[in-house]
């Protein structure tokens, strides 16, 4: 199994997301090692939280990972009905800090 379907599985079983994404953007920074992620989620969980709340939650989610093998995690998170109104846009990741680590 891949760090993404590791990834992809917690996040499915912790938010049960009506919209999930997950990009690994390792090659943009480790030669591919699977350190860089990118996810978008979109949750009905989500619905009058703070962002905040939501990181938390998607962190919490891949603790283990996060803490072990993967370097940087972009977050975007929805409630569903917000996910509805941008119409499913969400904008590029920013530059890792420590190049091709």
């Amino acid at each position: 199994m891949t760090m993404r379907d590791t990834i992809e599985a917690k996040l499915q079983a912790a938010l049960a997301p009506g919209y999930l994404e997950e990009i690994d953007e390792s090659a943009n920074h480790s030669r591919g090692r699977e350190t860089h992620f990118k996810v978008t989620l979109a949750a009905d969980a989500f619905q009058g939280q703070r962002l905040l709340q939501r990181h938390r939650q998607v962190n919490a989610a891949v603790a283990q990972e996060l803490s072990s093998s993967v370097h940087a995690l972009a977050i975007h998170t929805f409630s569903m009905s917000e996910w509805r109104e941008r119409g499913g846009q969400v904008s590029a990741s920013p530059e890792c800090a420590h190049g091709s680590s």
